[in-house]
């Protein structure tokens, strides 16, 4: 089904594996293999991930550290495979009014000590769609090369992850106030 959308839309496909021996599977089929927060030191898929010529979407785990991502990355670099981009939707701390606490700082840390892209996540980060423009507006502002916001036409009736969800006009909004930011810091959006 992914690969007929992808014939319809020319829109490529991004999957998360979970195990080293379904790769093989899905190689030949995906453009981009994204590795879970809770695999993110499943040092047998980082290898083999390491060892294919396709983008890898490396997550941050809830209670990694900056130094235990770095080094995931590695694992999959000393395959051959440097087309990483580092993912984050937060950390697990003690608090309880938003789902994860979204650390901006990693994005600095991330820049200096790479060069490979950072992708942030607000709507996983804080649970609620109210949140998302202030934590997408920080990310944007702390240099993040991408956001992944969820949106849809009706939040109220998505499937799944409808608290989080933009409307189309909210997100329309979010993508005006982020060109501002952009353009302050010298990036375009």
């Amino acid at each position: 089904m992914l690969c007929h959308a992808r014939e319809q839309t020319g829109l490529p496909i991004v999957t998360e594996l979970m195990s080293p021996y379904d790769i093989d599977t899905f190689v030949d089929k995906v453009d981009c293999i994204q590795v879970g927060a809770r695999n993110m030191q499943n040092f047998d898929l980082l290898k083999e991930v390491g060892r294919i010529n396709k983008p890898v979407i490396l997550k941050r785990g809830l209670s990694a550290t900056i130094s235990e991502w770095l080094m995931a990355a590695e694992y999959i670099a000393a395959g051959g495979n440097h087309n990483i981009i580092f993912f984050f939707f937060g950390i697990r701390t003690f608090e309880t009014a938003y789902r994860n606490v979204m650390d901006v700082t990693c994005v600095p840390v991330l820049k200096r000590e790479t060069h490979l892209p950072v992708i942030i996540d607000p709507s996983h980060a804080g649970g609620k769609a109210w949140m998302v423009p202030a934590l997408a507006r920080a990310a944007i502002a702390a240099g993040a090369d991408g956001l992944l916001v969820e949106m849809h036409p009706n939040p109220c009736e998505a499937w799944c992850d409808a608290d989080q969800a933009l409307n189309p006009q909210e997100f329309k909004d979010l993508i005006g106030s982020l060109r501002g930011i952009a353009e302050v810091i010298g990036r375009t959006l």
